[in-house]
């Protein structure tokens, strides 16, 4: 009999990853919150509102009812956004069994706690520690459910878990590399959002590719700064979960969080921006909780200063650009990244 995969939120990722599971041969159970949404997917075979034009196999099913849901499930996908992944953790507790592996695929950090949400996940559910896996990296949604070639990380405390979870996600268009660097993939999934948005800002304002090459080169450096403070491994920002994510981000069509930053940037208010980009743009919580980080550590990151300053303090797009040109100056490179390499 084939695995059962439960996929929690039908969002664009989490419709675009039961639509992919299901092309991999596993049954699927697709849930909605809402199950007047729930039964229009099922009778439509799309989800017309957050990713049309994308067929689900007859194969996936979906639902609203939780214990259905996870009944039988061996692996559940946490497709929710990261302020509601507490939440749905504590509807899920009851009904989980101790075999089954849990996979979180939300990028951001916990506004109420600044915790990391695989920290999130432990403190919830200290018994699947080393059956949780974090599956991060530069992969659209549009893209994924399309089968267009992306490659992923899948990051845990246990290599064992990480690897099980990359046979199951592994396809032909889908390559799935594994990390034991949690801090790092989790960090460098969150954070570059904001730089998503601080280029997005710069694009709306009329700069052109040298202004958004300067704050993506610049933005990967202050994610790294804050990563390895906090026990990350430098080289993982080089990698797939950071500097990948970090240019898909900041440069495609899909990009809320660019298409959210473009907005401000030409001049809409943040309310009017999340209101015309019609869905979650994380990098607005992780721009606040990075921020309160970054203070207590005195760690300096000026694009992400500035991008707070943008959001909440009213600060002027242009003027935010034209602080961050004329900071004092400094060297490129940092001589604590080559210290921590061994170079």
């Amino acid at each position: 009999m084939q695995e059962v995969i439960a996929v929690l939120g039908a969002g664009s990722w989490g419709t675009a990853l039961a639509v992919h599971l299901a092309s991999n041969h596993y049954r699927v159970r697709l849930w909605a919150r809402n199950p007047d949404f729930a039964r229009e997917i099922a009778a439509k075979r799309e989800n017309a509102k957050y990713l049309p034009g994308v067929t689900l196999p007859s194969s996936i099913e979906v639902m609203s009812e939780l214990p259905l849901l996870l009944e039988e499930a061996k692996i559940i996908v946490f497709a929710v956004p990261s302020q509601s992944i507490r939440e749905v953790i504590k509807k899920t507790k009851p009904l989980l069994k101790g075999d089954c592996f849990l996979v979180n695929t939300a990028k951001g950090l916990e506004n109420s706690t600044c915790l990391r949400l695989s920290q999130v996940f432990i403190e919830e559910l200290p018994q699947y520690k080393n059956r949780l896996v974090v599956l991060s990296g530069p992969s659209h949604a549009e893209e994924v459910g399309r089968g267009i070639p992306t490659a992923v990380v899948a990051a845990s405390h246990s290599r064992e878990a990480a690897e099980y979870l990359q046979d199951v996600f592994m396809s032909p268009t889908l390559r799935v590399y594994t990390s034991l660097d949690l801090v790092g993939v989790e960090l460098g999934g969150a954070l570059k959002n904001i730089i998503a948005l601080g280029a997005g800002i710069a694009e709306g304002l009329g700069y052109g590719d040298n202004t958004k090459a300067a704050l993506i080169t610049r933005g990967l450096t202050e994610i790294a700064r804050l990563g390895v403070k906090l026990g990350a491994n430098p080289l993982t920002f080089l990698g797939l979960t950071g500097m990948g994510d970090l240019v898909v981000t900041a440069m495609s069509r899909h990009s809320r969080n660019r298409r959210a930053g473009l907005l401000i940037g030409q001049g809409y208010s943040l309310q009017e921006a999340l209101e015309r980009v019609g869905m979650v743009v994380e990098g607005v919580h992780t721009t606040a909780v990075a921020r309160r980080i970054a203070l207590s550590y005195q760690i300096e990151m000026p694009i992400t200063e500035k991008t707070y300053q943008v959001l909440f303090e009213g600060l002027p797009p242009d003027a935010a650009v034209s602080h961050l040109m004329t900071r004092s100056k400094r060297h490129e490179v940092e001589e604590t990244f080559f210290q921590r390499i061994g170079y």
